[in-house]
């Protein structure tokens, strides 16, 4: 999912140079909205993830 951000905010900063506003900002709005996705999948997963039984 991290990748997916990455992509579209790299497609948003190519079509911005390129002088194509409107789909620039589509793609940086999708880039947001998958980069707080995965902050808060991250965030989740930290806190009730696996974690290791210990053996006495």
């Amino acid at each position: 999912m991290l990748r997916f951000a990455i992509l579209f905010a790299v497609l948003a900063l190519i079509a911005g140079v390129l002088g194509f506003g409107g789909l620039a900002g589509d793609f940086a709005y999708f880039a947001k909205i998958l980069l707080f996705v995965f902050l808060v999948l991250f965030v989740v997963s930290m806190l009730f993830g696996r974690r290791a039984d210990t053996v006495v």
